[in-house]
This record gives structure tokens, C-alpha cells and sequence, in this order.
């Protein structure tokens, strides 16, 4: 299925990619149709004119391949502006991506660092979703 086309089967939905780079895209889409991963963020300064869209609760997106091939449709469930400081172990735990507040605290930050910069009380657009559709295993 092209992105044409699933964005005429899922009109007014937004097209992304998870993560930096192929290695954690592929990753992330994997935890995604493992059902681990249920939530995402990522830095306010990204969103708006320019950059990503805002994430709308009760949108479907298509999270893309690395390659920009369509891969999985979610849909989301709540949306919340926190201080990277006061994200919780709840929502750390939903990004399906560490076992610990601290450890989705190191890797966020390095995430950050390497992507515009980071501090302690930057604000994330965090974003919790559920899976629609796995346009790759049907």
C-alpha cells in the first residue's frame, strides 16, 4: 500500500517517523506491533509551522518506514504538554523502550542532545496511541 493510499482510506491523517535514524525506527515499529509500545514524545520545540504536527486526540496517523513506506496506522488517545522533569514512570513505561523512569531518562536525554539540544524542564509533547492497523503483517 503507498502513503496515496492510505491517506485516501484515512482522510485527514498525518504521516511521521519514530525515532532518528533506520535502526530505531525499526526498532520502535517493532515494539509498536508487539503491543509494548503505546506512547511516544517528543520535543515541543518540533511541533507547528515548520515541523511535525501536533498530535490530535482521535487522529489516525501513519507511522512510516525509515524508507518512507506506510507501516503501521495509529490513533490518538491523549495528549499532554510535560516538563521532560515530570514525565512519569507510567508514561515512561508505555514508550515500551526502557524498564525504568531512569533509564527512559538517559536515553531521552541522549535522544535530545543529539536533536536539538535538552534540558531538565524542556517541555514533550507526550502522546499515548493505540494500534489501528499494521499495514506490513496485515
Amino acid at each position: 500500500m503507498t502513503l496515496d493510499d492510505c491517506l485516501s482510506q484515512y482522510p485527514g491523517a498525518e504521516s511521521f517517523t519514530f525515532g532518528d535514524r533506520k535502526a530505531l525506527c525499526d526498532d520502535l515499529l517493532a515494539l509498536v506491533r508487539a503491543g509494548q509500545k503505546t506512547a511516544t514524545c517528543g520535543a515541543l520545540r518540533d511541533f507547528g509551522p515548520g515541523g511535525d504536527a501536533m498530535p490530535v486526540v482521535g487522529r489516525q496517523d501513519i507511522a512510516l518506514e525509515w524508507d518512507g513506506a506506510p507501516a503501521l496506522v495509529i490513533e490518538t488517545v491523549d495528549v499532554t504538554i510535560t516538563r521532560f522533569c515530570d514525565v512519569t514512570a507510567d508514561f515512561a513505561l508505555a514508550e515500551g523502550e526502557n524498564d525504568s523512569l531512569d533509564g527512559w531518562r538517559r536515553d531521552h536525554q541522549t535522544y535530545f542532545e543529539r536533536n536539538g539540544g535538552f534540558a531538565p524542564d524542556m517541555e514533550l509533547v507526550c502522546e499515548r496511541f493505540k494500534l489501528i492497523e499494521d499495514l506490513k503483517n496485515g
